[in-house]
């Protein structure tokens, strides 16, 4: 039996990445999945790629009314889902707390914050209708601690935030029989990251005491675990998958 069979998941951010890496891994693992994200043509382009059990809607995380349209999506392709990834999210402005502007700090904290409830709060109800459940919750190594050298006060305090948000569901859902778990990747090869550094991160290697930075699949490796029911009996943890940055 593959380790995510009889799972429904929804994966946001889906289209490049770390999300589309997670998406191929779960449909190789057995899961029906959902991939969302705003980039309709590459994700469109995936999900056929991928075949039947997979699907893509076009989806912006910020709004309500379109993550209610996804759960209803969700269900009438596959039935209630019992994964969700919530992995869409953005960098943000390098740039020291008295630089930022209101409007970058609003942006950040829309995507990588305000998202993350929208996405428990409209897929929960679908989770306890099927009786189980695994909320896995992308933050950052900047969940845990400051990154030197990255200034970021949005994205830092966005990251720390999801963190404090995953502990509180995993109580109130417990019950329910519904988990929920941050996964804190430090550098990982992925175009935002590319975006941050120069090509092959050299800056950001001299950080790491493995000395490199990780591929996509490695997080995917952790994302699967933590949705599968391998890990039936882990909730309110916070995962850091960073080559040991944070050990410093």
């Amino acid at each position: 039996m593959k380790r995510l069979e009889n799972k429904v998941a929804i994966i946001t951010g889906a289209s490049q990445g770390m999300g589309e890496s997670h998406a191929r891994r779960f449909i190789a693992e057995g899961a029906k999945v959902i991939m969302t994200d705003i980039n309709e043509k590459r994700g469109s382009e995936i999900a056929d790629e991928l075949g039947e059990n997979a699907i893509f809607i076009k989806h912006d995380v910020t709004k309500p009314g379109e993550w209610e349209n996804v759960v209803a999506q969700s269900e009438a392709a596959f039935g209630p889902v019992n994964v969700l990834v919530n992995n869409a999210g953005i960098l943000g402005p390098i740039a020291e707390a008295i630089e930022l502007t209101e409007d970058e700090y609003s942006d950040v904290i829309s995507i990588n914050q305000d998202a993350v409830f929208y996405g428990m709060k409209y897929v929960l109800p679908s989770m306890v209708k099927s009786g189980v459940g695994s909320i896995v919750n992308i933050s950052s190594i900047a969940g845990i601690v400051a990154i030197y050298g990255y200034p970021s006060l949005a994205y830092m305090g966005s990251k720390f935030a999801v963190r404090g948000m995953t502990k509180a569901v995993a109580v109130e859902y417990a019950s329910k029989n519904i988990r929920a778990n941050s996964v804190h990747p430090g550098f990982i090869k992925t175009p935002m990251m590319a975006a941050a550094t120069d090509e092959e991160g050299g800056e950001a290697t001299g950080m790491i005491p493995l000395g490199r930075l990780a591929e996509p699949n490695e997080v995917s490796d952790l994302v699967v675990l933590l949705s599968s029911d391998e890990s039936s009996y882990m909730t309110g943890t916070e995962q850091i998958i960073d080559g040991g940055m944070s050990v410093r």
